[in-house]
């Protein structure tokens, strides 16, 4: 953002403030000055009057002048094209200095004497207008012939460019920062004067605005004849300063306007509306994509986005539009549309002024000024907006910044940013927002702007005090246990990775994973393979192991402890494990031979990580990266926590894998309870293999329940052992299942083992008819 001194000054009185107070100022208001810049016309150019033109004799593009430079007439040869008798123009003489190595002396040209130089804006250190020479007019101020130009202190100016913040809309103006330095030094903000010339014809009997009923902007209408309008050279140096220069009285006029009060304005020549019967018709309505559009003829604009190149119109009557949107919908919707944006939206889209009525008053005084006619009235749609409102407890101010603050000051400060502040009981003031500050959303967004004002180097600096308080929480108890998770699992030969949140639909969709609905998934992905959110963890670990097995590692074994989604996007944690190839290193012990690791070893290396749990046969395979036969449920206090599987074959065959096996596990459902110790037996255990004949049908857990309800307390462990089966079993089999037993209080006899394993087996044999092998 660009200001000057002298264009600040219109707004607000600086007169006693230097240029270096100012930038101060600005930088502890948190408006960070990037650069100063002092214009100063030397020394020996002066204001001067060309008294008459003529052609040079020898010299097609040159002109000989006579020039009145107040001390005398002097000749000058200029190479200008633009030079004409009568104007005022810079004029550097001779001995003028214009820079370090361009003095100006008396020459000859083509044989002609020439005394100084015609100077453009360029060589006396303005900003650039045009090719040509400078000419002067007295917005300036009054013209003298032969008054030294470094005396008319509307060009001798101070140029401060501000970095701003993109949340700092309101100060994409002069009027803006104006308003910022008012509340700093407790001075008011000049009203501008408001002067029309205006046309004998109303607006109603020349334009015609039909609106829909669903915009989101608000708009004025006026409509000019610019016939006689001529920008001044002043506003056309401002313009030029800012690097917006267009060489069009119109434009620049437009652009002026919006740089100096905040308001976005634009122009339609008047042929471009629907004409019929001489009254000219535009339309404001929504387009497809629920943008606010401007139509005559055809497409004008999109309001507070894209403005098209004003078109010349040879009646030079131009329809003026000042418009304001929420920039809050406004860069939304963009957003979500990936709408192609013009210039305009980069002040729109951060918060031009909402005030559009003072936008228009600023501009019709411009043109009014300066030869243009205004036809009386205006079409106008400006829909109450209406403004936040926040409760403000002084107390919690004081307390955010640290210092104890009056209450006056405090009213004093945001009423002069703006602000309506009412009085209430206990403390508190209502404060609503003014529709300029957007970006103000709540009590922290209040109290930095008082900070701001008062300055931060004010704020008298405290000891930090630490209260120690109890910091157990929900999310410190996930952390310890997600710490425990991974030592264990690090423990046991898993290496943790860190893999997106995202996935390949496609990838999804061919292993039949479950998809994110399509109104819920990614707007705009990073890359085409990472198109929508994960469902399951494992897909990224099955392309990590075929990562490194491409670089020629024998195994690989991985774990990650993160976020996947549900069709819905609703979001768990889950903890992942997958290991591939060999179960062990080379070594001496495999004869360099291991063998590749296989279901009952990583369900033990599982186990050993998440703690106990059980297996069942899963009764639904849910995707194709489940392997028919090798799977299970895993079950915790007769839950459903997870699964466990053996990678399918063909899904390993595409990814280059041998024996690869995975699990993924509900995190929230482990347990994290603390390791509890317990008295153990000092009598010596039994050890006895019962074996039974058991139908290939029945599954082990029916077995396991029977036993388990017999409690009896010599029975400490049991785990199957064998499985054999022959063509004699037929559709049986044998299982084999060793029982450790032992007694807490003393030595077991031969009486007792035998009572216990005759209890085991009468029950296996009156609840599943199950008996000894022979």
């Amino acid at each position: 953002m660009i200001v000057t001194r002298r264009w600040l000054q219109e707004h607000i009185d600086i007169s006693d403030i230097s240029i270096d107070d100012i930038c101060k100022t600005l930088n502890s208001i948190g408006l960070e000055v990037d650069s100063l810049t002092k214009i100063r016309i030397p020394e020996g150019v002066v204001v001067g009057k060309v008294l008459e033109r003529e052609k040079h004799p020898d010299a097609d593009k040159l002109s000989v002048c006579q020039v009145d430079i107040g001390s005398e007439i002097v000749q000058i040869v200029c190479g200008a094209k633009n030079v004409a008798a009568e104007q005022f123009v810079p004029i550097a003489t001779v001995g003028c200095k214009l820079s370090e190595d361009f003095k100006i002396k008396k020459a000859k040209l083509r044989g002609v004497e020439s005394s100084g130089m015609i100077c453009s804006t360029t060589e006396i250190g303005l900003a650039k207008l045009n090719d040509g020479i400078l000419e002067l007019d007295d917005s300036i101020g009054e013209l003298v012939v032969g008054k030294p130009l470094n005396e008319y202190p509307l060009l001798n100016d101070d140029i401060i460019e501000i970095e701003l913040t993109a949340n700092r809309g309101d100060c994409l103006s002069i009027h803006g920062i104006a308003r910022e330095l008012c509340a700093f030094y407790n001075k008011p903000l000049i009203e501008q004067e408001k002067v029309l010339e205006t046309n004998d014809l109303g607006i109603g009997q020349i334009l015609e605005v039909e609106s829909a009923n669903n915009l989101d902007c608000k708009y004025i209408y006026i409509v000019a004849d610019f016939k006689e309008f001529k920008l001044p050279v002043l506003q056309k140096i401002r313009v030029a300063t800012i690097d917006k220069y267009k060489a069009n009285d119109l434009e620049d006029s437009l652009t002026y306007v919006t740089h100096s009060c905040g308001v976005v304005l634009n122009a339609y020549a008047k042929k471009d509306a629907k004409i019929v019967n001489d009254l000219a018709t535009i339309y404001v309505e929504k387009d497809n994509q629920g943008f606010d559009v401007v139509k005559g003829n055809d497409y004008l604009s999109t309001v507070c986005i894209e403005h098209k190149k004003i078109e010349q119109d040879k009646n030079n009557e131009y329809i003026i539009e000042a418009s304001y949107i929420n920039p809050e919908i406004l860069s939304k919707k963009v957003f979500e549309t990936k709408r192609k944006t013009g210039d305009i939206y980069y002040k729109s889209s951060r918060g031009s002024e909402p005030e559009i009525e003072v936008g228009i008053d600023c501009f019709c005084t411009l043109i009014s000024q300066f030869g243009a006619k205004i036809y009386n009235g205006s079409e106008s749609y400006t829909d109450h907006i209406e403004k936040s409102v926040i409760d403000v407890n002084i107390d919690k101010v004081n307390s955010i910044i640290g210092q104890e603050i009056e209450k006056s000051i405090i009213e004093k400060i945001l009423s002069s940013l703006g602000f309506e502040v009412k009085d209430g009981v206990n403390g508190l003031l209502s404060v609503q927002i003014p529709l300029f500050r957007h970006d103000i959303k709540n009590i922290a967004d209040i109290t930095e702007e008082i900070v701001r004002i008062i300055g931060i180097d004010n704020i008298k600096a405290k000891p930090l005090a630490i209260d120690e308080v109890n910091r157990v929480n929900t999310t410190s108890i996930d952390l310890i246990k997600k710490n425990n998770l991974r030592f264990k699992a690090v423990s046991n030969g898993f290496y943790e990775t860190l893999t997106y949140v995202f996935s390949d639909k496609e990838k999804l969709k061919k292993y039949s994973l479950p998809i994110v609905q399509d109104s819920l998934d990614i707007l705009n992905p990073i890359v085409k393979e990472l198109d929508t959110f994960r469902t399951t963890i494992t897909l990224n670990l099955i392309e990590a192991c075929s990562n490194n097995m491409k670089l020629g590692f024998k195994s690989a074994a991985f774990f990650e402890i993160g976020k996947i989604f549900d069709t819905n996007r609703e979001e768990k944690t889950v903890i992942s494990f997958i290991f591939s190839g060999a179960k062990e290193a080379e070594n001496i012990g495999n004869a360099g031979k291991p063998e590749d690791i296989d279901f009952f070893t990583f369900a033990k290396k599982v186990l050993n990580v998440v703690g106990e749990f059980e297996i069942e046969p899963m009764k639904k395979i849910t995707n194709d990266l489940i392997h028919p036969y090798q799977n299970g449920s895993i079950i915790v206090n007769d839950e459903v926590i997870g699964h466990i599987s053996k990678l399918h074959p063909s899904v390993a065959d595409e990814y280059d894998l041998s024996n690869t096996f995975f699990a993924e596990i509900e995190f929230d459902k482990l347990e994290n309870t603390l390791v509890k110790t317990k008295s153990y037996s000092k009598f010596q255990s039994s050890r006895k293999d019962l074996s039974i004949i058991v139908p290939k049908s029945l599954e082990f857990k029916e077995i396991k329940q029977v036993i388990n309800s017999i409690k009896d307390e010599n029975i400490k462990q049991f785990n199957l052992i064998d499985i054999y089966s022959d063509e004699k079993l037929g559709d049986n089999e044998s299982l084999t299942i060793r029982f450790i037993l032992q007694n807490d209080n003393k030595t077991l006899e031969d009486e007792d083992i035998t009572s216990t394993m005759n209890k085991i087996l009468e029950n296996l044999n009156s609840k599943l008819g199950l008996e000894l092998r022979a």
